[in-house]
């Protein structure tokens, strides 16, 4: 299996992010794992090391393009250039359907979940071009793939524009080596399910995905030989309730 140089996780807190850290560092490489909250990342990053990986942790908040621009260049400083992002920042609103929710609210969903990832993506393509290589893997939503109407006009809209941002990568990209991935799990039990209007109950979250499950397929997509690109991968619970 062979070793990354330097992974970067945005979102890698919690949830989805953290389980692809982990998956990312038992391949061997270095991980840079961001998010907003010190405390998580020191966590996650703690638990890396202690089994034998290699990560450190680097705070940052994705609505500030400066700061991003920063936490590139103390990445390729430190670490050397990025060779896998993984951007799993994401968030939602209770008050999300068009008979409550504000155009502030619509705004900040999308700056996080789209613009962030586009001062990500935009901050590493240098470093990959010059590199000739890199990959970038976009934790997206079942609600990006087909429509499903629980999750609220942001919230779609910011995750299905992920897709075209991938798309436009691979089509611009490819030949720099770069490839990128529109990930699109089903339900999974993380803590976002607390800002829908009526959240699952333990029970009906027990058949849901795990947030290492969506890890191990991060550490699989970045796991495969330079030749391949995964453009879109969708993964559901065997019990998906969106059929419903």
């Amino acid at each position: 299996m062979p070793v990354l140089p330097v992974s970067w996780v945005i979102g890698g807190g919690t949830g989805i992010g953290e389980a692809s850290a982990r998956a990312l560092a038992g391949l061997g490489g270095h991980v840079v794992v961001s998010g907003r909250r010190g405390n998580e990342l020191d966590r996650v990053v703690a638990g890396i090391r202690s089994a034998g990986g290699s990560a450190t942790p680097l705070a940052l908040d994705v609505s500030d393009d400066r700061a991003v621009s920063r936490a590139v260049a103390t990445i390729e400083a430190e670490h050397g250039p990025v060779a896998t992002l993984v951007f799993s920042a994401g968030t939602n609103v209770q008050e999300r359907f068009w008979d409550a929710v504000t155009p502030s609210a619509i705004d900040h969903v999308m700056d996080v979940n789209l613009h962030g990832a586009v001062r990500a993506v935009h901050a590493v393509l240098p470093g990959m071009r010059a590199s000739r290589g890199g990959r970038i893997v976009l934790v997206s939503s079942w609600a990006a793939w087909r429509h499903s109407p629980g999750a609220g006009a942001a919230y779609s809209m910011s995750k299905t524009a992920l897709g075209v941002l991938a798309e436009s990568v691979n089509a611009q990209e490819h030949p720099n080596g770069v490839r990128a991935t529109h990930l699109c799990p089903g339900e999974v039990a993380t803590d976002i399910l607390d800002t829908r209007p009526n959240p699952p109950s333990a029970e009906a979250r027990e058949s849901m995905l795990r947030a290492e499950d969506v890890g191990e397929a991060v550490g699989w997509i970045a796991a495969l030989p330079e030749r391949v690109c995964v453009n879109e991968l969708v993964l559901t619970p065997t019990a998906n309730t969106s059929y419903a």
